[in-house]
């Protein structure tokens, strides 16, 4: 009797060690459990920053159309002087573009992102629009003019771009201040969406057999046309002389010179002395004007040779008997601003200069 009580008193004791040992085993998963569950939270919270951040990035500016103030890290890169570092941006669906006037021509080609990415194939290039500015003397001149697409308001992002020498470069650029000025305008009809299912197919046959019928005048009005801008380049290529061709000795000379574009008040004098050396020819350009502060040709900028009298600069000749084009900043207006321009060299006029 008392050997069965005692192990019956064994029994329980053994039974309370087991359930004393179970807690810390049960406290420790329900530790994990919780330690799981904050992890998981705070994955939630940095997801959603994330989100969050990436809307400030994209911006909240409901559709519309907006002035807003383009910056660039360039002086040769920027908005024309004529819209007071201002393009217009547009919203729609969420997506941003600022259209921006720049100062001349020189930049044919512009890229969202970076030169390297920009001559990769696929890259989608921007095309120039020519726009017509005007300045605040009434002056009136055309440049190129690009749509450009802004992936954040008031942060720097990069754009290439394409110079007349073929070559890419590097830029950044921000837009900041945006102040709408209007709604954007829809372009959806509504009775487009009304129409009729059997209206549209009849519609796109009747187009279809147009122009297969019109296809065969197409392309050969594009093979003549193709024909004759290459006999016009041709022509063109064949008329152009380089010092190379002159085969003179090193040496001074002079040359009959004829400027145009501008508003037509300005000029250079004429004959203009050509110095050759090495093959190469170097002009010596005198304005009408003292106002001129420094020119560029080719994409490389010069400043003038002289402090006083009328500006005077030293710019290489890239070619004779054809428009070389140059461009030449005035301060003589209200504000500074290039103006674009062709010189003339006339091979037949040349003579050795007098000493």
């Amino acid at each position: 009797m008392k050997k069965r009580y005692v192990n019956l008193i064994l029994a329980m004791v053994s039974a309370s060690a087991m359930a004393l040992g179970s807690v810390p085993a049960m406290a420790a998963t329900d530790s994990a459990k919780t330690e799981s569950a904050q992890n998981d939270s705070k994955e939630d919270a940095e997801a959603s920053n994330e989100k969050e951040a990436d809307a400030a990035k994209t911006d909240t500016l409901e559709d519309g159309v907006y002035t807003a103030e383009f910056d660039t890290d360039s002086s040769m890169f920027h908005v024309n002087e004529a819209n007071d570092k201002k393009g217009e941006l547009t919203v729609k669906d969420g997506k941003m573009t600022i259209h921006v006037s720049l100062v001349s021509k020189k930049i044919v080609n512009l890229f969202a992102g970076t030169a390297e990415e920009a001559q990769k194939d696929g890259a989608e290039i921007i095309e120039p629009t020519t726009d017509t500015v005007k300045y605040s003397d009434g002056y009136t001149e055309e440049v190129y003019g690009f749509d450009i697409p802004v992936p954040a308001i008031g942060e720097e992002f990069d754009v290439a771009l394409l110079g007349e020498k073929g070559k890419w470069y590097d830029h950044k650029v921000s837009v900041k201040d945006p102040v709408k000025t209007g709604d954007v305008e829809e372009t959806t009809d509504d009775t487009d969406k009304k129409e009729d299912s059997s209206d549209k197919e009849t519609a796109e046959k009747a187009d279809a057999s147009k122009d297969e019928k019109t296809s065969d005048d197409k392309k050969s009005e594009g093979k003549k046309l193709e024909d004759a801008e290459a006999s016009d380049t041709k022509e063109t290529d064949a008329k152009k002389v380089t010092a190379e061709d002159l085969k003179l000795e090193d040496g001074t000379y002079e040359f009959d010179v004829t400027l145009t574009g501008g508003t037509g008040r300005a000029t250079v004098e004429s004959p203009a002395k050509v110095e050759i050396k090495d093959k190469k020819a170097t002009a010596t350009i005198i304005w009408s004007s003292p106002n001129y502060d420094y020119m560029i040709v080719d994409g490389e900028k010069y400043e003038p040779v002289n402090k006083d009298g009328n500006s005077t600069f030293e710019i290489p000749v890239t070619v004779f008997d054809a428009e070389m084009e140059v461009t030449a900043d005035t301060v003589a207006m209200s504000t500074p601003h290039e103006i674009d321009y062709t010189l003339n060299f006339d091979s037949s006029s040349m003579k050795k200069a007098e000493k």
